[in-house]
């Protein structure tokens, strides 16, 4: 007799089911709001003026609109999605990315230096850009780079994704300049702009740490027995898609051209930086600079303009079904804004902690921001939503504002890396071809450890009187 062996469904499957588990939810749970107000051009909530609303429970037709509504308020990320997708169609097109990758493939394996410490020195980099500007959304078109340098270094998939995405996610948490998390919640909590920016620095340190040693790890044990790899049947797909024996054939030094490719993309990568800090672009400004660079990287790559417009159009149509899956994630926060819930859920979060101790209390603000993270997976429209709340709640129970901001910072960070309604985790899972169960079972004990981290950064700051 065959044992029964449970398997989760396929990911749109797995993130439609959450849609209409948030339906139900709508018929459970009462429907409330609070009433708002524009402050510096964001909506945020009035305290003390929660009420209960008349109920609004979503129906099958809902269900059914979610995830077009969803698509359409997320627009936005899924042309980026495809841009990006079609201005790597070109970069792959001109063969440098894969030069590229053997050359450090090449020098990993000459230098003992780089074996011990190429990751490292990596995810530190993308922790300082999740710190000091919120890279997010930006680490999308850096799978494409990671995951096959990863391969060709013989680690696996999620050693590629873990490079980018959980730096960037540790540094994201832990920031101490970042103006689209930090700055707008101490901006609402009437907090010097940047201010408290040593303890800051050190809650970055512990957890870039962490996320590094959690890393290495992995990647050190799949290296030495790659049958230890959560996803063996990826790592094939990338193996056989990177052709390695042809690009070890191929390519025996870097060539003018590809040098020049690989020079114009650093250099937009430099101007994205640089538009990110200096005039605050955002997702369609990134947009037009990949649309711009895929062109230019086209010209200098020696592609006429049929191989152009049909590598793009082929690196675009690789990432619809990514598309797809961020418009069904988004659905999930349209059922849950349309039945009105969200608000309730708040309320009810922030009505527990009034009476606890103040330690406790700043624990709870850190468990209730991590829950909300589920249902505003945006940082900015978190801070909009809850500071207004908790800053002046922190008051009452003898909880600084500054710990209370921290609390914000650590639950809206770390449960990022694997929630299902970030638009971000599920177009880099799909981008990888990873699966989310298997993402969620590798990164479980990464979240045990950054909870854990996070409840014992947040009692120091009472003890020293943090302000």
């Amino acid at each position: 007799m065959s044992k029964f062996k449970f398997k989760l469904p396929n990911t749109l499957v797995l993130i439609y089911s959450f849609v209409v588990l948030m339906a139900i939810l709508t018929w459970i749970i009462p429907s409330g709001e609070f009433n708002r107000e524009l402050l510096n051009g964001k909506e945020i909530i009035i305290d003390g003026s929660f009420h209960y609303v008349k109920s609004n429970p979503q129906f099958i037709i809902e269900i059914l609109m979610a995830p077009i509504t969803g698509f359409l308020k997320t627009a936005d990320i899924i042309i980026f999605l495809l841009i990006v997708g079609g201005a790597f169609g070109v970069l792959k097109k001109t063969e440098a990315i894969d030069a590229a990758i053997f050359e450090i493939t090449k020098a990993h394996n000459k230098y003992p230096f780089l074996k011990k410490f190429l990751i490292p020195i990596l995810m530190i980099i993308f922790s300082l850009a999740g710190a000091v500007f919120g890279m997010s959304e930006e680490t999308i078109p850096f799978i494409l780079i990671f995951v096959p340098l990863a391969i060709m270094l013989g680690y696996d998939t999620i050693t590629g994704v873990a490079i980018p995405f959980l730096g960037a996610g540790a540094g994201f948490a832990g920031a101490f300049i970042n103006p689209f998390t930090l700055g707008i919640a101490q901006t609402i909590s009437d907090l010097p702009p940047l201010s408290g920016m040593e303890y800051r620095i050190v809650c970055w340190i512990v957890l870039t740490t962490a996320a590094i040693i959690f890393t290495v790890k992995h990647a050190n044990k799949v290296k030495k027995n790659p049958a230890l790899s959560p996803t063996p049947e990826i790592d094939k797909f990338w193996k056989e898609n990177l052709h390695l024996s042809e690009i070890e054939n191929k390519f025996q030094k870097l060539s003018k051209k590809h040098l020049m490719v690989l020079s114009i993309f650093g250099l937009s990568m430099a101007l994205l930086v640089f538009g990110v800090l200096e005039y605050k672009w955002y997702i369609n400004e990134l947009s037009a600079l990949f649309l711009g660079t895929g062109i230019v990287v086209g010209i200098f790559g020696s592609l006429n303009i049929q191989e152009l417009t049909d590598s793009f159009l082929d690196g675009a149509k690789e990432l619809f079904s990514t598309a797809l899956i961020v418009a069904f994630a988004r659905a999930i926060l349209v059922v849950a804004a349309d039945g009105k819930i969200i608000d309730t859920i708040l309320f009810s979060l922030s009505s527990m902690i009034s009476e606890l101790h103040p330690i406790l209390s700043s624990w709870a603000m850190f468990i209730i921001q991590s829950i909300l993270n589920f249902f505003i997976p945006s940082g900015s429209g978190k801070a909009a939503l809850t500071m207004p709340i908790m800053a002046p709640l922190s008051d009452l129970i003898g909880v600084a504002r500054q710990t209370t901001v921290l609390a914000y910072q650590f639950g809206d960070g770390f449960t990022n890396l694997i929630i299902p309604t970030s638009p971000v985790t599920m177009a880099i899972l799909a981008l990888s071809k990873i699966p989310y169960e298997k993402w969620a079972k590798w990164m479980l004990p990464m979240q045990i450890i950054f909870f854990i981290l996070g409840l014992l950064l947040l009692i120091p700051p009472l003890l020293i009187g943090w302000k």
